[in-house]
């Protein structure tokens, strides 16, 4: 049996960062979407707090918590704002690739660079899957020992400020690779791509035919597959433990609301629709948060399945997202949609996130064809 009772270090981190991100995070998330970036002083208090560093490994001076830890933390922090913790500057999404490839000696640079505690932002793109509703339109073709990287990436967070870009991909021989640019070999193409994570550094990098030479290379073959497989399933947990922060926030925002406002004497929330609305808000964000947790202890396991929990959570909070947020805005009623009132942003965040890491029909799709090739493997033996 699975126990969803946190340790009591984690619980100290919990109460941390839920702080943190009531006191710090949420009030200053209008300013930040308007100036499109993080504050110099968020971004230094998170530091400090040792938030940023969390998958980072400890030879790199980071705190290389288990998964299971991370998703407390990443949900408490959710909880204040999820463009805020999107739009950290730092390895952000490559953390996951440094934990398992510490010693590589391609990172070695990156992390000189990060010995004062101020990492440098790094941009990840997954262009592994082509057929994909997100994939990107890169063209990786072999060149020798190299590779030619030509095209147009889908919009990722920290585009804006990256100073290293990390690209998986598929190339033009079918072969798995992990690749390492930085000296800005690419041209950033702004623009409000999504409504929402507006202080993420949103941008699509665009890359016209860049040379990477072999020295450039982190993996290929079977070594690159089997290395992003498992860095896809911690960012999948990971991503998902953001989102249950914001539908948190959001359940928290509209009980609120409701049970403070009258209309025909009587509290909103006493109505039968308004509580049934609220009733199924608690449990597609308590189900979701459940599957979540989950599927980080099977990755912190290596468990056989992990894959599939990863997959599963990611799109049950996806939809549990969209769905919860869009209550929230239709149980303010016309306020819903006022800027006064912070869910009108958390749904426009919560249709970016969605947008960045994969639709639930994807989602579902790669879970299919995993379910179906290990019912093959079974007829087979």
């Amino acid at each position: 049996m699975i126990s969803f009772h946190p340790t009591d270090e984690e619980q100290a981190f919990y109460d941390l960062a839920r702080n943190f991100a009531v006191e710090h995070i949420r009030p200053a998330a209008r300013e930040c979407e308007a100036n499109r970036s993080v504050s110099a002083s968020i971004i230094k208090m998170v530091g400090e707090l040792g938030f940023s560093t969390l998958e980072l490994p400890e030879s790199w001076g980071g705190l290389e918590l288990p998964l299971i830890s991370q998703v407390q933390i990443l949900q408490a922090l959710s909880y204040g704002d999820l463009g805020i913790v999107q739009g950290l500057s730092g390895p952000g999404d490559t953390a996951s690739f440094i934990r398992l490839q510490p010693d590589h000696p391609l990172l070695q640079s990156y992390k000189s660079s990060g010995r004062n505690g101020c990492w440098p932002s790094v941009a990840f793109i997954d262009a592994t899957d082509r057929n994909a509703t997100w994939a990107s339109e890169l063209d990786i073709r072999a060149n020798g020992s190299g590779y030619i990287v030509k095209g147009t990436s889908q919009p990722v967070r920290l585009a804006t400020s990256a100073e290293y870009v990390l690209i998986a991909a598929v190339d033009s021989k079918g072969e798995c690779v992990v690749l390492w640019l930085e000296n800005k070999h690419w041209e950033v193409l702004k623009g409000d791509f999504r409504l929402g994570l507006l202080a993420a550094g949103l941008g699509r990098l665009h890359f016209p035919d860049v040379h990477v030479g072999a020295e450039q290379v982190i993996a290929r073959g079977k070594e690159a597959s089997e290395l992003i497989a498992n860095v896809q399933q911690r960012l999948r947990v990971l991503e998902a433990a953001k989102e249950v922060g914001l539908m948190e926030a959001s359940l928290n925002y509209a009980i609120e609301y409701t049970a403070g406002r009258q209309a025909f004497g009587q509290e909103i929330a006493k109505f039968q629709g308004v509580s049934f609305t609220i009733a199924e808000m608690a449990f597609e964000f308590k189900a979701a948060k459940h599957l979540v947790w989950q599927a980080a202890i099977k990755v912190d396991e290596q468990a056989s399945d992990a894959e599939g929990h990863a997959l599963r959570a990611l799109s049950r909070a996806h939809r549990s997202l969209r769905h919860v947020t869009d209550c929230a805005v239709q149980m303010l009623g016309g306020h819903g949609y006022v800027q006064e009132y912070p869910v009108e942003k958390w749904m426009r965040d919560a249709q970016a996130q969605v947008a960045l890491y994969g639709r639930e029909r994807d989602l579902l799709v790669r879970r299919g064809e995993q379910i179906m090739n290990r019912q093959k493997e079974r007829v087979a033996q």
